[in-house]
């Protein structure tokens, strides 16, 4: 009632009636009900008995709650039940008191509420109500005891409790409870017969639901059944001899009348309601378990009311309840059968009794009780007890019982507890059985009978078959006692044709349950009577002795036996542990008797196994001595008594001459068994005999033969499976004993000295596998912790030493000539001697197995120091030279592939064995044996490294520095045993190092240069250095090259010097010869190393960094000071020095040297007072007392470009002069100085002289005024803020050379000298274009002009030159040819000339910039100066630059045309000169449209293959493109006067010469007819854009290009005027024939996944940064109307750049083509990605869009009295209004706000006058206006008005006409016209 679904009928709190009962009686009591609880610890009180406090008066307000408990909402009766406990809680008893007639009526009907909470919240008032009145409560005690006994039973287990405890609270004592039950017997009896007699329908009104109804009746029948029963049990239970009541006369009396009164309403009751009968019947368990309890309750209580009349009724109905499956119900019926059967025996004789209950308990036990085993099975053996003997047919009912019982066990399996109840069960009923059998039985006859048959048909046939599946031949055997004797038996065997028995899959434990029921059940029966066991251990001997014999399934036979062995085992845990001897004597022994003899011819390993388990079961003296008794082979062998006691002597005997010899004799199946049977047949006493009389006869040469190699291979296996038996053996013994109590239980005991002797002769004559697993047996050490061994430390020694030897003299076989060398590292060649008939590879493949099973049994000879080291190192080799032999298969020739074949699956093996050896194995090893080994490892690796040349260089590098790593962690503990092991792989040798010696005995702290000379093309000290960059690239500088110890104290102090390195663990010389090595295979210093020593430099605070540093600088600039004039120094440029130009550095000391700097002080690790304290020393060793040091010189300008910038004299007006350092101020200027002044006192350059320091003075001056670059080089300014006296100087300087330009000499036209001077010139217009004077300047521009010129005619060379190429092979197919031409035609690019240009290019961009800003008031130099003049100038070099520009162009258009890779060749030339192009690149921008007009017809009057359109196109999408130059193509495309042209290619036309689709035109005059056709190189990613497009990479140069081509396009749309013609016919052509795979393309770049993403958060949440430039793109190009933009900041390519791009296109398709756009979306399927695309337009690309169409309208003209137009910004929605006369329409246009992606909406809510079909003609043309033909609002709206204005215009013409004609016929008396106004 109330509780939830599936809640039990009887929780524990709810008591039964008898618990219930006992927990009412006194404590001295005696206990009642089944299962005896004491009522004294089932209620006592914890509650306490505290005296109320005062409260205050009564108010109306306890009336008012009591009428809302009348309420059917439970809300509101548990807010009632709260307000009336917090009253009472405030008032005091008097207050109370009125209250309590009307809460005894409310109080009734809320105990029977439907909902719990309700009643629970009643107990709760009750409680506090009884404490508020206290004994006050007595008057109206009898009106509330009835309901509230009974909600002592109430089923929910929280409302049961709190009704005890509310009656705990008003009789705190237990007495005191017990007289108010007494008291109000009557009543409680009245309230229990009421309820008993309600009905669902009498419960409540109508309105309650029926199912509520029917729960609510169940809860109160249940309940007053229960509370009944409990209560009988209380009044009937009590003693009246308990102390204190002798000389009290009322408790007996009034007692005595309870009961009286209790048992007349009883009877009554009983016989009212049929015996309680019916209620059986009813569909709730409850009330059936109540029912039963009850029934109990009067047989025990009431018995007289069981009578004759009634007897057979109820007989039938009580015995027949095993019908019953609900386990709830189970517990009470049990009780009350129990019960009857002993209360009324004479019942089981009544007619149909027997048969009802039998066939229903049957019924019950083959359904497994129904599920209530824990309960039903216990209570089995009772039942039995309790039937009377002659109400059953004794032999049939057990058998019945027992098959019955035994069918339902397969319900039991489930859990483990049921299992185990059953189980017990049936052994106790068995047992019971067969102890109370005369009971039921008449003579000897019939109780053998009995015991017989139910030990044949239930032990042997159900229980043993179940254990033992196999059925007997005869299957209705009798046994008598004449068979009990199996001495005396004629045991039949099993029969060949068993039927098999089914198999059922058990649960697991089953069968170790029922083996145990079964030992447990002959435990049991042998202490009842001894022969009882007789016919199951015949069966048991009979059963075994068949099964050995079985030659078909054997498979089904071996699970069979590994049954009868798990037997053997439980009968050692349930009865041999216990003193039972028994299983032996009666089982085992004869068993082993009879089988025995069996493997005498039989080969059968399951006996063998049987009989070890027996001897570790019983013992093996036992064991042996029930052989001997049994078996007459064994007792013939003995002298003396043979009983089953034998002696030491007679057992040794016994096992020396029989076991020994048949348990090592050949190999067979049994043999392991038999093994088994050996060791375990080993005895305490006799441990030491039998062990030396196994090895004596094992190792006896004279049985086995003369030799290891002649003898019977067999007995060796034999042999070895018998040490590893015995260590099995051992480890069993010594587990949990004294290693010293127990004979055989320590590795000493095990020795002997013939094993010793054995094991080392066959390591050294033997090579069989046998063999090897003999010699693993006995050393042992296949785990770590297996260190136990049978032979001693000297026979392993000498083991090991021989298996050593093998493998070394295998790798010393070895085809590469490495792993020979490396051999000399392991062992003395003196002791190693390889004999000619040796088989190198079988002795080596011996080693290895026998290494496979022992190899942690080297850790036990860390004293050997050449064993264990040289072992491991032979291990390490192998595996090193299998790896490199897979690695570089295909390198070997045919002879070394062949030999190689047959040591590989060797080397795979060793491989295999060296990955097991873990690395703590090599950390356990003494610290001596890690280094000797790790020196012969480091030294070994480096012999492939500078001795094999035929294997792949790549490949070997791989494979040391792998090599090495793994020797650096499995050897080094720490950094000082990497240190030194690194120390040895580093050692100096022939080729290393090549630059510095270091001196390792100072721990390579010190270092010197190279004096010798070694050839650069020492190719094997470019691998070694490509090993150790590999392994700095694994583990780190700080672990090879630097100290990796960290330090927490302050920075090292500055010091006038660099510091050398002091630590031990550093290596500055290696870094050093790193960067002067400079390249090698597969890395490089500036691609792999310098990035490394950068991160380690800004990394972590280590100790010694800056020092290691340091350290590294001086050993560099020591070679560079020795070697400084051995190489060429070539500086190009004037702007700062890049890693580019140190690649054309030739001296490997001043190149590792500037390369260091440069990333030192570009990565910030270094600060400016490095770069002072560098220059310091530099000045200081330029020279040599007045003697200049000429190396100095040559390296200081290009140390001076490097240090120069971080020197932080930066040219910024705002840094004051107080600020700047001293050095800064005096020193460094003083110095520029004095070298300007040196330089002014050399010749010019004009008069260049070799040889001397002229070259070094100008190269180092012009180092010192660097110009910074911007955005690339297309911009430069000064670097440096120099003193007026340099600024002078450096004018001079120039003037100087200019001075000089009149003499015609040949050293003017050296590449050196020009190049001197265009590096001159830009850094005196930069630091000095303020000082130019007229002619300053036109010498200066005039030497730009020569430069520049010489490139563009070397270009316009290379141009013509691959035209004549190309169209004199136009003829042929063969590209070959093409190729070298070619390549011979691009050698025309001078680089000198180039580079010279270049530094022209740059001093012409300073030009053109101070030209530009002539206005400033420092540009007062060129006021005087004729601008005119200089535009002029300024104009013929922007030209030379543009024909410069198109002619790299032509060139690659024109070797395009032939092939790609022609094309290819063409644009990698460009990539040599990058600089050049980007100054050219940056010219070509800022050129003006006159000076590209002129560029434009020359190149058209050039006459080449290629125009400038095809020129430019081949630029913008170049093969190998340069940004900058991509850039520039774009920007030339994009604006006059080419963009005009650049897209629609016009047939026939304006062209210049008549070559079609690619000359300009600038008369364009197309007819509208024209058919539109797009350039060929637009029209292929327009028009012809390939599907493949989507699948390749979003940063693909082919998926870069077709977005430039869309950018292009969409920008010439853009150029057009308004809904010009040419507009129109292009945006239609696009609609008709683009492919719409762009837009794919565009959305692949913008991630759609992100767009979804970011509509489910909110707003204010960040975008994504590639969402967030594509979305910011989009509504730029939208609002600018253009994506130059994003075109400009392209490069490099990168997915948020090509977002951008694709974004910025996006915006300007819904711009231009909105009806294209919105065709393509149509058509897309897939939701999610429609849902994002409409996402990304409505936030990002409508809202623009919207408001620029909104404010045309706006700004539209619609001049007319007539007409309006209204805008509604906020709802997006525009409204035009039409009216004229009576005549009038409405036209709303609604923008949805994912406009134009969603067509506009337009409507017609009015219209007055016109007709319906012209209306909807006229919105449908709109319609198709707006979204089909990509026309604005305003075009439309005009449109609409314009059909309007000519409807009406039509409309007044007719109307006048008619007028007229109305007059005419007026006139002339016509009057069938209606008048105009009648027509309206």
């Amino acid at each position: 009632m109330g509780r939830q679904k599936g809640e039990g009928n009887r929780t524990k709190a709810r008591p039964s009636s008898s618990s219930m009962a006992a927990s009412l009686l006194p404590s001295n009591t005696a206990a009642v009900g089944f299962g005896g609880y004491v009522g004294s610890s089932r209620v006592e009180s914890s509650l306490s008995t505290e005296d109320a406090v005062p409260f205050l008066d009564i108010d109306a307000e306890i009336a008012q709650h009591l009428k809302r408990l009348a309420r059917k909402d439970p809300t509101t009766k548990i807010k009632a039940l709260a307000s009336l406990s917090a009253i009472l809680k405030q008032k005091s008893s008097k207050e109370v008191l009125p209250i309590i007639p009307q809460w005894a009526f409310e109080y009734k009907r809320l105990l029977v509420d439907y909902n719990r909470e309700v009643r629970r919240a009643t107990h709760d008032t009750m409680t506090l109500l009884g404490a508020a009145v206290g004994r006050d409560l007595a008057p109206h005690l009898k009106a509330l005891m009835g309901p509230w006994w009974f909600s002592q039973f109430d089923p929910a287990s929280e409302v049961s409790q709190a009704a005890k405890r509310s009656l705990q609270a008003a009789f705190p004592a237990q007495e005191k409870r017990l007289d108010a039950l007494i008291l109000c017997t009557t009543e409680i009896f009245m309230y229990l017969e009421e309820n008993l007699n309600l009905t669902p329908q009498s419960m409540s009104d109508k309105a309650t639901a029926l199912d509520e109804l029917e729960e609510m009746h169940q809860q109160v029948i249940s309940s007053s059944l229960l509370a009944l029963a409990t209560f009988l049990d209380i009044l009937m239970g009590l003693e009246f001899e308990k102390p204190g009541f002798e000389n009290t006369a009322a408790e007996p009396k009034k007692t005595s009348k309870a009961r009286t009164t209790a048992i007349t309403y009883a009877e009554k009751l009983f016989s009212a309601h049929k015996y309680f009968l019916d209620f059986l019947k009813s569909r709730s368990p409850a009330i059936r378990s109540a029912t039963y309890s009850v029934l109990r309750s009067f047989i025990k209580n009431i018995p007289q009311a069981f009578n004759e009349g009634n007897m057979k009724t109820l007989a039938t109905t009580i015995l027949g309840s095993f019908q019953e499956k609900d386990p709830a119900c189970h517990s009470p019926m049990w009780e009350t059968i129990l019960l009857f059967s002993k209360r009324f025996p004479d019942s089981w004789t009544i007619a149909n009794v027997q048969k009802t209950l039998a066939n229903r308990f049957w019924h019950f036990l083959r359904n497994g009780c129904f599920g209530s085993q824990k309960v039903s099975y216990p209570a089995l053996v009772l039942f039995l007890d309790a039937i009377p003997p002659k109400s059953v047919a004794g032999e049939k009912f057990f058998l019945e019982f027992f098959q019955n019982l035994w069918a339902g066990r397969h319900l039991s399996h489930s859990l483990n507890v049921d299992r185990l109840a059953f189980f017990q069960a049936f052994r106790e009923c068995f047992l019971w059985v067969l102890k109370n059998g005369p009971r039921y039985c008449c003579g000897a006859d019939a109780i053998d009978s009995l015991q017989v048959t139910l030990i044949d048909k239930i032990l042997l046939k159900l229980l043993w078959h179940d254990y033992l599946p196999i059925n007997p031949a005869k299957q209705d055997r009798v046994l008598s006692r004449q068979l009990r004797d199996p001495s005396e038996s004629n045991v039949q065997p099993l029969h060949e044709e068993t039927t098999e028995a089914v198999k059922i899959k058990y649960p697991m434990g089953y069968m170790q349950d029922l083996g145990t029921c079964i030992i447990e059940i002959l435990s049991g029966m042998y202490s009842l009577e001894h022969d009882l066991l007789f016919p199951f251990c015949a069966v048991f001997q009979e059963n075994c002795l068949e099964l050995f014999q079985q030659t078909e399934n054997i498979e089904s036979s071996s699970e069979v036996i590994e049954q009868v062995i798990n037997f053997l085992l439980l009968l050692e845990k349930h009865a041999v542990q216990k003193g039972e001897k028994w299983p032996l004597l009666k089982m085992v022994g004869p068993m082993l008797g009879k089988l025995f003899p069996l493997t005498r011819t039989l080969d059968s390993p399951d006996i063998v196994r049987l009989a070890s388990v027996a001897v570790s079961v019983f013992g093996p003296r036992k064991i042996m001595g029930e052989l001997v008794f049994h078996d007459s082979t064994f007792s013939s062998s003995l002298s003396g008594n043979t009983n089953r006691e034998l002696d030491s002597n007679q057992f040794l005997q016994l096992y020396k001459e029989k076991f020994v010899p048949w348990c090592l004799q050949g190999n067979d199946s049994s043999t392991s068994a038999r093994l088994d049977l050996l060791l375990v047949l080993l005895d305490e006493e006799s441990f030491s005999e039998q062990w030396h009389g196994i090895i004596t006869y094992a190792t006896d040469l004279e049985r086995i033969g003369a030799g290891p190699e002649t003898s019977d291979p067999n007995y060796l296996l034999v042999l070895a499976m018998l040490m590893e038996k015995a260590r099995v053996e051992l480890r069993k013994r010594t587990e949990g004993v004294n290693l010293f109590c127990q004979r055989g239980s320590h590795p000493d005991h095990w020795h002997h000295e013939l094993l010793d002797s054995s094991a080392v002769s066959i390591t050294h004559s033997s090579v069989r596998s046998s063999d090897a697993r003999f010699i693993r047996a006995v050393l042992g050490g296949s785990t770590e912790d297996d260190q136990t061994s049978f032979v001693s430390r000297k026979a392993k020694i000498l083991i090991f030493k021989e298996l050593q030897m093998n493998l070394v003299a295998f790798t010393m076989d070895s085809t590469f000539m490495w792993v020979r060398d490396a051999c000399s590292l392991l062992m003395d060649h003196s002791v190693l001697i390889i004999e000619p008939s040796m088989n190198v590879l079988e002795s080596a493949r011996f080693s290895l197995e026998v290494f496979d099973g022992s190899f942690f049994c080297l850790k036990n000879f860390e004293d050997e120091n050449e064993l264990v080291p040289g072992t491991l190192a032979a291990i390490f080799l192998i595996d090193w030279e299998y790896r490199m032999a897979v690695a570089s298969n295909d390198a070997l020739d045919d002879e070394t592939t062949r030999k190689m074949k047959g040591r590989m699956d060797f080397g795979a093996s060793v491989h295999a064995l060296r990955r097991k050896i873990s690395s703590p194995f090599f950390e356990s090893l003494s610290t001596d044996i890690r280094n000797r080994l790790g020196s012969i490892l480091a030294q070994s690796i480096r012999f492939p490294i500078f001795g094999e040349d035929r294997f792949d260089a790549g490949e070997l590098i791989s494979l040391c520095c792998l090599w090495m790593l793994e020797v650096l962690e499995c050897l080094c503990l720490d950094q000082f045993e990497e240190h030194q092991l690194l120390d040895q792989f580093l050692s100096k040798g022939d080729f290393w190092p090549m630059w510095i010696l270091p001196d390792f005995s100072t721990g390579g702290r010190s270092a010197s240069l190279r004096i010798e000379k070694i050839s650069p093309n020492a190719s094997r000290n470019l691998i070694l250095v490509a090993v150790i960059d590999k392994l700095i690239s694994k583990i780190g500088i700080h672990k090879v090259l630097a100290d990796s110890n960290t330090s927490t104290s302050s920075p090292e102090e500055t010091s006038d010097e660099l510091i050398s390195s002091q630590s031990p663990y550093c290596r500055a010389w290696l870094a050093a010869e790193i960067l002067c090595t400079w390249k090698w295979h597969g890395g490089s210093a500036l691609s792999s190393f310098l990035p490394l020593l950068s991160t380690y430099g800004r990394s972590g605070n280590y100790l010694h960094k800056e020092s290691f540093l340091d350290s590294i600088v001086n050993i560099l600039l020591d070679g560079a000071l020795v070697y400084g004039a051995s190489g060429k120094l070539s500086l190009t440029y004037v702007w700062p020095v890049s890693y580019h130009e140190m690649e054309g550095v030739e001296e490997p000391f001043l190149r590792a040297l500037a390369s260091l700097l440069f990333t030192l002080f570009e990565d910030n690790i270094w600060g400016k007072d490095k770069a002072i304290l560098l220059c310091k020393i530099l000045i200081k060793k330029l020279f040599v007392g007045e003697e200049i040091n000429l190396n100095c010189l040559r390296i200081l300008p290009l140390i001076m470009s490097v240090l120069i910038r971080p020197l932080n004299i930066v040219c910024d007006e705002s840094i004051r002069d107080d600020q700047r350092d001293s050095f800064e101020e005096n020193q460094m200027h003083d110095t520029v100085e004095e070298w300007l002044q040196r330089t002014l006192l050399l010749p010019p350059l004009s008069t260049w002289q070799t040889g001397g320091e002229m070259e070094g003075w100008y190269e180092l001056v012009i180092s010192c005024f660097p110009l910074s670059t911007i955005a690339g080089t297309q911009g430069l300014k000064p670097e440096r803020d120099i003193s007026q006296m340099e600024r002078a100087l450096l004018l001079e300087l120039l003037r100087k050379q200019r001075h000089a330009t009149g003499s015609s000499s040949a050293a003017n036209k050296l590449p050196t000298v020009q190049m001197l001077q265009s590096r001159l010139m830009v850094v005196s217009v930069g630091y000095c274009w303020k000082e130019f004077n007229e002619e300053d300047w036109e010498f200066v521009v005039y030497r730009l002009r020569l430069w520049i010129e010489s490139a563009v005619l070397i270009m316009e060379e290379v141009a013509e030159n691959v035209n004549e190429a190309i169209t004199s092979i136009s003829s042929t197919n063969d590209s070959e040819i093409v190729v070298n031409k070619l390549e011979h035609a691009v050698l025309e690019l001078n680089p000198a000339t180039i580079k010279i240009a270049t530094n022209a290019l740059a001093a012409f961009s300073l030009f053109c910039g101070f030209l530009g800003s002539q206005a400033d008031k420092n540009a007062s130099n060129l006021n005087s100066l004729k601008t005119e003049r200089w535009d002029a100038i300024k104009d013929r070099v922007l030209e030379g630059v543009l024909r410069l520009f198109f002619s790299t162009g032509a060139a690659e258009a024109i070797a395009g045309s032939c092939c790609d890779e022609a094309s290819l060749i063409i644009a990698s030339t460009r990539l040599d000169y990058p600089q050049f192009w980007e100054l050219v690149a940056s010219t070509v921008v800022m050129s003006s449209a006159y000076a590209r007009d002129k560029s434009v017809k020359s190149v058209e009057l050039w006459g080449l293959s290629k125009g400038p359109l095809s020129s430019l196109y081949a630029i913008l999408f170049s093969s190998k493109p340069l940004p900058v130059l991509q850039y520039a193509a774009f920007v030339i495309l994009s604006s006059e006067p080419v963009s005009s042209l650049s897209i629609v290619r016009e047939d026939i036309g304006g062209s210049l010469n008549g070559d079609t689709g690619d000359h300009v035109s600038y008369q364009l005059e197309s007819s509208s007819e024209d058919k539109i056709r797009l350039r060929e190189e637009i029209s292929c990613m327009v028009e012809k854009l390939p599907h493949e497009i989507l699948e390749m990479d979003l940063a693909a140069p082919e998926r870069v290009n077709v977005l430039l081509a869309w950018s292009l396009l969409l920008s010439h749309l853009l150029s057009f005027p308004s809904s010009s013609p040419e507009s129109e016919r292009l945006i239609q052509h696009i609609q008709e024939h683009a492919n719409w795979a762009i837009l794919d393309c565009l959305f692949q770049h913008i991630p759609l996944e992100l767009c979804l993403a970011h509509s489910l958060k909110k707003k204010d949440t960040e975008l994504p940064p590639v969402l967030s430039e594509a979305a910011s793109a989009a509504t730029r190009a939208i609002t600018s109307s253009s994506v130059l933009f994003c075109v400009e900041s392209l490069w490099p390519v990168e997915p948020e750049k090509m977002a951008s791009l694709a974004g910025a296109i996006y915006g300007l398709m819904l711009c231009i083509l909105p009806a294209y756009v919105r065709g393509w979306f149509s058509d897309i399927r897939d939701r999610s990605t429609s849902s994002a695309i409409e996402y990304f337009t409505r936030v990002w690309c409508s809202p623009p869009l919207i408001r620029n169409e909104l404010s045309q309208i706006k700004k539209a003209s619609f001049a007319d009295e007539n007409f309006s137009v209204s805008v509604s910004k906020s709802a997006n929605e525009v409204v035009a209004t039409y009216t004229k006369d009576e005549t009038g329409m409405d036209l709303v246009i609604r923008l949805p706000a994912s406009y134009p992606l969603r067509a506009v909406d337009v409507d017609c809510p009015r219209s007055l006058g016109i007709s319906e079909l012209k209306q909807r003609k006229w919105l449908m043309s709109m319609l198709l206006f707006v979204r089909n033909q990509n026309g604005a609002l305003a075009e439309a709206i005009r449109i609409w008005k314009s059909n309007f204005d000519k409807e009406f215009e039509v409309q007044q013409n007719i109307n006048w006409f008619y007028r007229i004609e109305w007059q005419r016929s007026v006139c002339l008396g016509d009057s069938k016209l209606p008048s105009p106004g009648k027509c309206g």
